[in-house]
């Protein structure tokens, strides 16, 4: 059957947690994966954030099952504990979506001194993976599900320079942590297929997804008249926050998505339904990939030879 955005398939049985779930494209993730009738957890650094996004989701799905997990992924310490407090016996789907960008230099660092975009968006989630491995591994079939972004296209991983020491560029920065995700995806991918796991990696990415072309939601995100304007014109290209997450709701969803798959919007990668995409080849270099994995098993303290 053809996918059918506004309706996926049901999903009652199917335990899933999105980090930062409590906004943005995440928030959309974790609205539709709720519609469709999935128990979700928000993973949130913020208590507060988390209820208004489980309050928002109730407004549309009034019977919705939504926790929070307290989630901090650029303090790699506190992950154990955060799925230690897990609280579900099972994880069926994890989407690694949480992230930050940041626009001005100069560069920042975290607590343990890891540059902050590459700590967040990278290094917490392979680390987190790690932690949730049990969980994941006591669902029949789960799927990990890691937000990439256009931005990686044009970027390259230094593996000399992974945290950006030697020259920094915001853009560049963010774009290099988002290839990162994207490469230990691929690289997961792999790995669970040598050791025969059941559990799969795929990559989704949400093209353009802009603020201006995003529905309001109360108490989460507020789209005034004024900006839904202005942002009309870029509609023709671009879209909303909402059809971001089409691409990673349906790789979590999916029954005939597969592990190694990226998923994107149809048209020019910007914009309309998700499909499978032809990842670019420096995304899935497997020498850059392994490469990665041990530098990044290193710096987190993970067991290098662990998949799941």
């Amino acid at each position: 059957m053809p996918w059918n955005v506004r309706r996926p398939p049901r999903a009652e049985h199917l335990t899933a947690l999105v980090t930062g779930g409590n906004a943005g494209i995440g928030y959309f993730i974790a609205e539709q994966l709720a519609e469709a009738g999935a128990t979700v957890v928000l993973g949130s650094r913020s208590a507060a954030k988390a209820a208004a996004a489980r309050d928002a989701i109730r407004i549309r799905v009034p019977q919705a099952h939504v926790h929070h997990m307290p989630l901090d992924l650029a303090d790699l310490s506190s992950l154990k504990a955060s799925v230690d407090g897990f609280p579900l016996d099972r994880l069926d789907v994890a989407v690694l979506n949480a992230g930050i960008a940041l626009d001005d230099p100069p560069r920042r660092e975290n607590a343990a001194g890891h540059e902050a975009m590459f700590a967040t968006n990278h290094l917490g989630h392979f680390a987190l993976t790690h932690w949730l491995a049990p969980l994941l591994t006591a669902a029949p079939a789960a799927r990990v599900i890691t937000m990439g972004s256009f931005a990686a296209r044009t970027e390259r991983l230094d593996l000399d320079d992974l945290q950006c020491t030697r020259s920094y560029d915001p853009k560049q920065t963010y774009g290099r942590s988002k290839l990162a995700q994207m490469s230990f995806a691929f690289e997961l991918d792999r790995r669970l297929r040598v050791a025969g796991s059941t559990c799969q990696s795929l990559v989704a990415h949400p093209g353009g997804a802009l603020d201006s072309l995003t529905p309001t939601r109360p108490g989460v995100h507020t789209n005034p008249l004024p900006r839904r304007l202005l942002g009309l014109p870029a509609g023709v290209v671009l879209q909303g926050k909402d059809a971001g997450a089409w691409p990673a709701v349906r790789a979590a969803l999916d029954p005939t998505a597969r592990g190694g798959q990226m998923w994107g919007p149809r048209i020019f990668g910007l914009r309309g339904h998700p499909r499978p995409e032809l990842p670019q080849p420096h995304m899935t270099d497997p020498e850059t990939a392994a490469a990665l994995w041990y530098a990044s098993a290193e710096l987190t303290g993970v067991d290098p030879a662990a998949s799941l």
